[in-house]
């Protein structure tokens, strides 16, 4: 586990384009979620300890801002070679084990965590309405070993101002996590 920061792009980036399986073989794309008012991409997997942290936290506020109609979406790019316990078969049973109510995709090629310049797990990205970048960064400031339970304090603020039109604050905080597990030699630049 190599302690990695996200690398946060400038605000109004586009979202790119993503069409990927989700656990049951369903493909999804961006596309999909076009009538949402936001929408939450969390870069994500099973195995490390600071998804591990957040993820029940993060299960619970999937489902209540879905019922506010936010798209949210899980993207797994870990590489599944070296990393057999992010396979898309664990992938299915860490969904339904955590009661994830979010598509939970496989980035198998890695390409999309490229064209969002993710580099932890998790990394969170919001986008409005018009999918540009709002907000991108920390969760909360809970950290696994600390005293901190995970709230979602800094993600719930950016989605409510989002949901009301409101402008989201630029005081954002990086995420921070594993490193994505990157196949040797698919590296990013920014990495």
């Amino acid at each position: 586990m190599v302690k990695t920061a996200s690398t946060m792009p400038d605000l109004g980036f586009r979202a790119p384009f993503f069409s990927l399986p989700d656990v049951n073989g369903k493909m999804v794309s961006l596309s999909d979620f076009a009538e949402s008012p936001a929408l939450l991409v969390v870069f994500m997997c099973n195995h490390c300890p600071y998804v591990i942290h957040v993820a029940d936290a993060l299960a619970q506020l999937a489902d209540e801002y879905q019922k506010k109609g936010v798209a949210v979406v899980g993207i797994n790019s870990n590489d599944t070679v070296a990393y057999p316990e992010d396979s898309p078969k664990q992938m299915a049973k860490e969904a339904k084990q955590r009661g994830y109510t979010f598509p939970y995709l496989f980035d198998g090629t890695q390409e999309i965590a490229k064209v969002y310049r993710a580099a932890c797990t998790p990394d969170f990205f919001v986008f409005d309405r018009q999918r540009k970048l709002v907000y991108r960064g920390q969760m909360d400031s809970s950290r696994p070993g600390g005293d901190v339970e995970p709230t979602g304090e800094d993600l719930r603020a950016a989605l409510d101002a989002v949901l009301a039109n409101k402008p989201v604050s630029t005081n954002q905080k990086p995420s921070l996590g594993c490193n994505i597990k990157w196949r040797q030699g698919n590296e990013p630049d920014y990495f």
